[in-house]
């Protein structure tokens, strides 16, 4: 019995108590919470039902909790119910409702965790999204690893989700970059606020190459030479480097088509028509104050240039009307304002705010010997996707980067990410994987047949199995978390707390028989509930785009 299971049977039971006492049954909530008490004296787990309802009732909370608890012990599901405080339930399940959730794990295989909480909601999430002017440095990096994983959990949940991935190839950044290529061609120094490092070389080497020429063109054309290939040849490598971490996207979609196709200029007339724009001191600006930003937006500068705003409303108008019910950006920490300012030009679109949705990630520190690390030996200036995953590895890298919340400043200490030991998270979480994986390859070698329905696996009543059981069953709950909450960390959290009470319950509990001993109902239970364990493993860490190794 999974803890939704029990939460609908707590909530029918206190339906049925309250009406057979003529009671108000619509104070019972459509969502009853159980929880696993942090002391396993306690229970299994428990719920304040009663606490949450006596007092629209009119009734002391520990007589409607004695009238639920005795309910609930005369169901087949529950072995004790007792009374806690001022009216908490603390609950024992039955052995054999506990075992469900093992013959369920089973059953459902690389199911178990998904949901349909997001069903039929169709999510546009685009992330990472760095200028095609450089390799992706490690902020973009936790992205590429959050972002991922958080669109594997819509996914889980029933979302349809397309990775979205924004390419700035229009403006100034553009421009420079391209003038730094033909610099670094050229042996000369990079222009100010140019792009520097042994990858503007290999990049502007690679154009020369393919256009021998291409120095001796006029400047103009030269320019746009330089800009048009060194763009593609730049975004090339970014793929390759996102492909090589695990992170495809569905979309790659460029900036400078909403220039050319006219579809900036079309939203702009759109917004003036609609009074949505105002002129002032020769620039078009856009009423943003009136639904919710800290200040009005430039959209249209006196020059006549667009502002970069002025694409990203173009942008969510495109999203829109390509279906996408949700817009979800995952934006870096100098973005906060892009909150404000997407959710008015929404508003101002006469569209829905709330079908924008930003989340800011926070800074990433690498660290070695206890110290920063500040430079990159291909970037030259910031540390890239290849200076981590060089240090540590993909899954290491990805599990590190998405253990912790976004909005919260990350040092990753590369010394503890490449130890190979039970102080690094991954490793402990991936060994409990491969050690799983071990027991059930000698149970396949002693001819141990665990597939049988008819195994006793009311047998596990030790409290080890109970807590690793309870454990399992907590992660449908943690991946709907994970969604909804857009977590993906406590997928990982979630990950370290089984692989902790697997290991527990493996101290404590003899899993395959010894010398001669004959094969017991109870290995047989127990070899099925590592099995449940191996699968739940396995399928949280695909959650987060990281392997499962069978063997380390």
């Amino acid at each position: 019995m999974t803890p939704a299971v029990l939460a609908d049977l707590v909530r029918s039971t206190a339906l049925a108590v309250l009406a057979d006492r003529g009671l108000d049954t619509s104070v019972v909530p459509e969502s009853v919470t159980v929880q696993r008490p942090r002391n396993p004296e306690h229970g299994d787990y428990a719920t304040n039902l009663a606490l949450q309802s006596a007092k629209k009732l009119g009734v002391p909370p520990r007589d409607l909790a004695t009238w639920l608890a005795e309910a609930l012990v005369a169901t087949d599901a529950i072995s004790s119910a007792d009374i806690a405080g001022p009216g908490f339930v603390n609950l024992r399940l039955a052995a054999d409702a506990q075992a469900g959730i093992v013959r369920e794990t089973l059953a459902a295989g690389e199911r178990w965790g998904t949901g349909d909480a997001m069903a039929g909601l169709k999510v546009n999430l685009e992330f990472v999204s760095a200028n095609p002017t450089g390799p992706i440095h490690i902020g973009g990096t936790r992205w590429a690893a959050a972002g991922d994983a958080l669109g594997r959990v819509f996914t889980a949940q029933g979302a349809e989700v397309t990775r979205e991935y924004y390419i700035n190839d229009a403006g100034v950044q553009i421009d420079r970059f391209a003038e730094s290529l033909i610099a670094a061609t050229k042996g000369e120094a990079p222009p100010e606020d140019g792009y520097k490092g042994a990858y503007v070389s290999d990049i502007g080497a690679e154009v020369l190459r393919r256009n021998p020429s291409a120095l001796s063109l006029p400047t103009e054309e030269r320019h746009q030479l330089f800009r048009t290939v060194g763009v593609e040849l730049m975004l090339g490598e970014i793929k390759s480097s996102l492909h090589a971490f695990g992170t495809d996207f569905d979309v790659f979609f460029s900036e400078l088509t909403l220039h050319n196709s006219g579809t900036v200029e079309a939203t702009v007339a759109r917004l003036k028509d609609s009074g949505q724009l105002y002129e002032n001191e020769g620039a078009w600006w856009l009423r943003s104050t009136e639904y919710g930003d800290d200040k009005d937006r430039v959209v249209i500068k006196a020059d006549g240039r667009p502002a970069y705003i002025a694409a990203d409303i173009a942008y969510f108008a495109d999203k829109r009307k390509r279906g996408a019910q949700l817009c979800l950006y995952l934006l870096g920490a100098d973005h906060h304002g892009y909150i404000g300012r997407l959710k008015a030009a929404a508003a101002a679109l006469g569209d829905d705010p709330g079908a924008v949705e930003v989340l800011i990630g926070q800074m990433v520190n690498l660290l070695s010997d206890g110290k920063p690390l500040r430079m990159s030996k291909r970037a030259g200036t910031v540390l890239t996707m290849e200076d981590l995953v060089e240090a540590i590895g993909v899954d290491a890298a990805r599990y590190a980067l998405t253990r912790s919340s976004t909005d919260s400043t990350l040092d990753v200490d590369l010394d503890l990410w490449s130890r190979r030991s039970n102080d690094n998270p991954v490793y402990y979480v991936q060994y409990a994987h491969a050690r799983l994986s071990s027991i059930l390859r000698g149970a396949g070698d002693l001819g141990i047949d665990i597939t049988g329905s008819e195994v006793d696996l009311a047998l596990l009543t030790h409290d080890r199995e109970g807590d690793l059981i309870r454990t399992i069953g907590e992660f449908p709950r943690v991946v709907r978390s994970a969604a909804e909450l857009r977590e993906p960390h406590r997928v990982a959290h979630y990950l370290e707390s089984l692989a902790s009470a697997y290991h527990k319950f493996y101290d404590a509990c003899r899993v395959l028989p010894q010398g001669d001993e004959e094969t017991s109902p109870l290995n047989v239970a127990r070899l099925q509930l590592c099995a449940a364990s191996r699968q739940v493993l396995a399928n949280g860490l695909r959650l987060l785009g990281v392997g499962a190794p069978e063997r380390m």
